[in-house]
């Protein structure tokens, strides 16, 4: 009997004890409902994938736009600004909340609509998931699909003659292989290769000769024979999934692909 009464009045403490607390629990509560998603003013574009909201830089999930002197910057920064430039827009979280630079990572709701897909929607950026594949992803590459099929900026197709030539034979590990399928050279002097991020591979003065293949390899040796060393000092290719973008030397795509 007297353990009954132990129990009756330890319920009836922890009842006391909510009640008092009630207002705090319920800030608990609405703090965690809120962790995923805030709203902010932007006040600045930054970039075409990077906004200032009050003492917040916020870095776009999911998408990478042109860098600061790369074809399609300008538009995309100015895109971006025509959207929600000194409005109040709705931040989404992924799975990591800040990146190495300290800056807030988000999706950017305007309403209901998807602020960085939008980006991608218009050419001005491609899918970006270094982090590894979220919710968003399947939507995202959709986008960019839909956007090579309507040859918009960054989606825009080659229109050189050796655009057709080039074909991918391999993209595992650290090491890529292009074959030039036609029966004549190709000269790619100039010609990019860009992963999902910042990194990018120029070709030098390089002509590829009919049937030959190239391996373009990460990795800091000189250039010898039919290998190309992209000097990188770990890796460019992530393990959590990447996609080539090859372009010619007018910027415009010749082939992707995506693991």
């Amino acid at each position: 009997m007297a353990e009954r009464k132990k129990i009756f009045l330890l319920v009836f403490l922890l009842l006391i004890l909510l009640a008092v607390n009630y207002n705090f629990l319920d800030g608990v509560v609405a703090n965690l409902l809120d962790e995923h998603k805030t709203e902010v003013h932007v006040e600045r574009i930054v970039d075409g994938d990077t906004i200032k909201a009050g003492n917040l830089t916020i870095r776009l999930l999911g998408i990478n736009t042109p860098e600061r002197g790369e074809q399609y910057h300008d538009e995309a920064e100015n895109f971006l600004a025509s959207l929600i430039e000194n409005k109040t827009v709705k931040l989404e979280f992924g799975k990591d909340r800040t990146d190495r630079y300290g800056r807030t990572l988000a999706y950017l709701f305007l309403d209901v609509v998807n602020i960085n897909q939008k980006q991608i929607d218009n050419g001005f950026a491609n899918y970006y998931f270094p982090s590894g594949k979220d919710s968003h992803y399947n939507d995202f590459t959709n986008a960019w699909n839909e956007c090579l099929q309507n040859n918009k900026n960054l989606c825009e197709k080659s229109n050189d003659k050796c655009s057709s030539c080039i074909e991918l034979k391999s993209f595992k590990g650290q090491t890529i292989i292009l074959k030039n399928k036609c029966s004549f050279s190709c000269d790619l002097t100039g010609w990019d290769i860009k992963d999902e991020g910042r990194k990018h591979f120029s070709f030098p003065n390089y002509i590829l000769n009919s049937n030959d293949e190239v391996n373009v390899i990460v990795g800091n040796k000189s250039n010898y024979d039919n290998n190309l060393f992209w000097n990188q000092k770990d890796y460019v290719w992530t393990k959590t999934g990447d996609t080539l973008f090859l372009r010619d030397k007018e910027g415009k795509l010749v082939l992707w692909d995506s693991y």
